[in-house]
C-alpha cells in the first residue's frame, strides 16, 4: 500500500461523483466554521482530501524519533558539562542559568512537535523545525478529523479501508502526570496550571487539555503567566489556589522578552516550588542554532558514526548570518536554494525564502538586510507534492498540487500523533497561507 496510490484513489472517487463530494464538503466547512479550531477568532482552513499515512509510515516515524531523541539527549548532556560547548549556543546568561538547573524528573523533552519534509515515495525526510517549546495545534487535528467524517470521500474510503486517527489530549495529560509523579513529594491529585501569555494563547485548546487533566483526578486552571504570585515558598494561580504542576505553553523567547514581568513564576521555578513540565532545557533543541551545532566538529566528536550520518542526511546545512565562513555570494546568487530564519521565533515569523522572490536583486536586498545577529541561512528543501481539491467555492473547481509538511507530536520521546499542513506554493507557514489537513492512518480491513 503506497501513499501515492491512496491519494490517487481518493481523487478518482471524487472525480466520479464530483457534485456529491462538493456538497458534502460544505458540511465539512460548516462544521469547521462552528468548531473550536480557532486562533484569535480565525478558523482553520482545510482542503477536501485528507493527509493519509500507512502503518509503515508510522513505523518509520517511530524509528526516526528514536534516533533523533538519542542525539538530543547527548547534546543536552554535553551542554550541561562543557562550558566551551555551551558557548556555541550563545544563550544569554539568565537563560543559561535556567537551563542548567537540576531537573526533578528524567524527561528532558516531555512534549514536542517535530516538523519535517517527508518524501512519500522514497520515505526519505529532511527536518524543518524542532518545536520543543510551546508545541501546539492538537485541537486543529482533532476538529479537522471530526469534520472529515462528514464527507462522502471519507465515508467511501471507510467502506474499503480501516481509517484511524490520533488521540492527543488524554494521552498528554496522562504522560505529564506520570512525569510529575517522579518528583519528590508528588501529590496523588495535583493542582495543575496551564500557563501562557494569553495574548498568544490557543485558549480553546487549553480548555480541552484542562478537561483531560480533570478526568484523571487533577484540578486544572488556565493562567496568564504574568498573574502568577509566589509567596512563602508557594506559587499561586489566578484562582488563588497553590499550584503543584505547570504545563508550560509560554515559549522561552517570550519569557525572556518579558523577564521582569514573570519574576514570580521564575522564582518559583528556580526554588523548585513547582514542577515545571517543559523545563527550560527544551530550549537547547528548540532554538534553530542547533541545526548549525549538529554539524559542528565538537558535536561530531561525541555522536556515533550512525548518528553523524543521520545528521548529514536529514539536517539541512545551516549557518549563522554572521558566520565568518558563510557562503554569502552563493546565498545571494542561488536564491532558490536558501531560506533565512530567525534563531528563536515561532509561527514562521520573520522567515524569508528565496523561491518567493522574482528577482535575484530583490532577494539580494533581503539577504543584505539580514546579515546580522539573530538570523541564520539554511538550505531550502522543496516539499513533496500531492493532489488536492478546494470545494469552498463549489463543484466547478479543479485538482491542484499542494506542498506538504508533516509534524510529529512526540510525548516523552514517543510518537503520539501527526499534524499535517500544505500550501499551494513551496513555502508552508502561517505567513504564506498554510492550510491544515486532517491526518489519518489507512490500513487494509
Amino acid at each position: 500500500m503506497q501513499l501515492f496510490d491512496l491519494n490517487q484513489e481518493y481523487c478518482r472517487n471524487i472525480e466520479r461523483e464530483k457534485e456529491a463530494h462538493a456538497k458534502s464538503a460544505l458540511d465539512e466547512i460548516s462544521y469547521i466554521n462552528r468548531s473550536t479550531a480557532k486562533y484569535h477568532g480565525r478558523c482553520v482552513s482545510t482542503l477536501y482530501v485528507p493527509k493519509m499515512f500507512t502503518k509503515e509510515d508510522v513505523a518509520n516515524f517511530h524509528s526516526l524519533i528514536r534516533i533523533l531523541y538519542g542525539i538530543f539527549d547527548k547534546v543536552i548532556s554535553q551542554y550541561g558539562k562543557d562550558a566551551s560547548y555551551r558557548s556555541l549556543f550563545g544563550f544569554q546568561k539568565e537563560l543559561e542559568e535556567l537551563i542548567l538547573r537540576k531537573m526533578p524528573y528524567k524527561s528532558r523533552i516531555p512534549i514536542a512537535r517535530i516538523d519535517l519534509f517527508y518524501q512519500e515515495e522514497t520515505k526519505e525526510f529532511t527536518f524543518c523545525e524542532f518545536n520543543t517549546d510551546g508545541s501546539s495545534a492538537m485541537n486543529e487535528d482533532r476538529e479537522l478529523n471530526h469534520a472529515l467524517k462528514l464527507t462522502l470521500g471519507y465515508q467511501q474510503f471507510a467502506e474499503k479501508y480501516r481509517l484511524e486517527t490520533f488521540e492527543l489530549f488524554d494521552s498528554w495529560a496522562a504522560v505529564s502526570l506520570r512525569i510529575y509523579g517522579e518528583i519528590r513529594g508528588a501529590k496523588e491529585h495535583p493542582h495543575v496550571a496551564i500557563v501562557d501569555f494569553m495574548e498568544s494563547a490557543t485558549n480553546n485548546e487549553f480548555e480541552i487539555f484542562a478537561e483531560s487533566y480533570r478526568k484523571l483526578g487533577a484540578e486544572c486552571e488556565i493562567c496568564e503567566i504574568r498573574d502568577l504570585r509566589y509567596q512563602n515558598g508557594v506559587l499561586y494561580g489566578t484562582s488563588g489556589k497553590p499550584i503543584d504542576m505547570i504545563y508550560r505553553r509560554a515559549v522561552t523567547s517570550d519569557i525572556m522578552k518579558h523577564y521582569d514581568e514573570v519574576r514570580d513564576f521564575l522564582l518559583a521555578v528556580k526554588e523548585d516550588a513547582v514542577c515545571l513540565i517543559g523545563d527550560f532545557v527544551t530550549q537547547i533543541a528548540h532554538n534553530k542554532v542547533l541545526y548549525r551545532i549538529l554539524h559542528h566538529p565538537e558535536t561530531q566528536k561525541f555522536l556515533t558514526e550512525e548518528e553523524n550520518a543521520y545528521v548529514k542526511a536529514h539536517v539541512p546545512y545551516t549557518a549563522l548570518m554572521t558566520d565568518r565562513h558563510l557562503p554569502y555570494d552563493e546565498i545571494k546568487n542561488d536564491k532558490d536554494r536558501w531560506i533565512l530564519k530567525p534563531l528563536d521565533s515561532y509561527g514562521s515569523k520573520g522567515v524569508f525564502a528565496g523561491v518567493e522572490y522574482d528577482s535575484v536583486e530583490k532577494w539580494g536586498e533581503i539577504v543584505d538586510a539580514h546579515q546580522k545577529e539573530g538570523y541564520l541561512a539554511q538550505e531550502f528543501h522543496v516539499p513533496y507534492q500531492t493532489k488536492n481539491i478546494d470545494f469552498s467555492k463549489g463543484a466547478d473547481t479543479d485538482f491542484l498540487p499542494v506542498s506538504n509538511l508533516t509534524g510529529l507530536f512526540v510525548y516523552d520521546g514517543r510518537l503520539q500523533g501527526i499534524y499535517s499542513r500544505v500550501s499551494r506554493g513551496k513555502i508552508i507557514s502561517t505567513q504564506y497561507s498554510e492550510i491544515a489537513l486532517p491526518s489519518i492512518v489507512v490500513s487494509e480491513k
